[in-house]
């Protein structure tokens, strides 16, 4: 493997004293940076006096720029790659670069530091040692339902981010789908002055957003408590009407096997409750 290293430097989501010093050192110390977009990373680097080129990696030049980095670190040169602010790849560019950088030899490195949603899980106070990361939800509102409705039932906490012009759009999903009385917490502007963290309800948290502008403005992390985690001995109707079904065309054993793979209660449960509806 060749020594050229393509470091993936995570950098700060909004208060420049989070840059770490190994990362300023690393963007001094390479040869080139890949940034996401040239001009917002620009004044970053002007801010700690780094003078490191840079070309622009985003979501529509990706893969023809693989190639130009490549022939970089070819040459026995290091390569830093950049997003706008936070950890590169986390809904940012930079999966097919890093994926084609380590096909082609060469080391990759992580240099970690900022990323938005692991900072606002960690001082939300929402359930915080399971979780499943969405990235955006879609934009258009019956494909953002679909997404939803896909994830009612997950028991992890779930974290989204979100943009300004549609956080409430995304909370009133939120309430349809997941139900008003879902625990919900939303952060917006983290690390920045106007940093704020809204809990309550998912009715609650859309109403303080709806009822007050300034909560509208800035980037938003979504964070959704996850379901209650089912009881595996419970025989709800969902899970008698799938049973039911299953009965009609399949032996005890068969339609208990399949209504446990289906509803999530236990095998056992399902084939005693076959076993009485055999008998009555």
């Amino acid at each position: 493997m060749s020594e050229s290293v393509l470091y993936v430097v995570a950098t700060p989501i909004g208060n420049l004293e989070d840059m770490t010093p190994r990362a300023q050192r690393i963007l001094e110390s390479v040869a080139l940076i890949a940034a996401e977009d040239t001009r917002h990373s620009g004044r970053l680097l002007a801010h700690f006096s780094i003078k490191t080129p840079m070309i622009a990696v985003h979501d529509h030049n990706e893969r023809q720029q693989q190639q130009k980095i490549i022939e970089i670190l070819a040459k026995g040169d290091d390569v830093a790659l950049i997003s706008d602010a936070g950890t590169p790849l986390i809904s940012d560019p930079g999966f097919i670069l890093v994926r084609e950088v380590r096909e082609a030899g060469f080391r990759v490195v992580p240099v970690p530091g900022c990323c938005a949603m692991i900072t606002a899980l960690s001082a939300a106070g929402i359930p915080s040692d399971r979780f499943a990361f969405e990235g955006f939800p879609p934009a258009k509102p019956q494909q953002r339902l679909n997404c939803f409705s896909g994830l009612a039932q997950e028991s992890r906490t779930l974290l989204f981010y979100e943009s300004p012009h549609r956080i409430i759009d995304s909370l009133k999903a939120v309430v349809e789908v997941f139900g008003a009385e879902r625990p919900v917490a939303i952060a917006r502007e983290l690390t920045k002055t106007f940093e704020t963290f809204l809990n309550g309800s998912a009715a609650e948290v859309l109403e303080k957003v709806e009822s007050d502008p300034n909560q509208r403005k800035g980037e938003f992390v979504l964070m959704i408590q996850g379901a209650p985690e089912k009881d595996g001995s419970a025989l709800d109707a969902r899970a008698e009407e799938v049973l039911d079904i299953l009965l009609e065309e399949l032996s005890v054993k068969q339609a208990s096997a399949l209504a446990a793979k289906i509803t999530g209660v236990k095998k056992k449960v399902l084939y005693q409750a076959a076993l009485d509806r055999k008998q009555d």
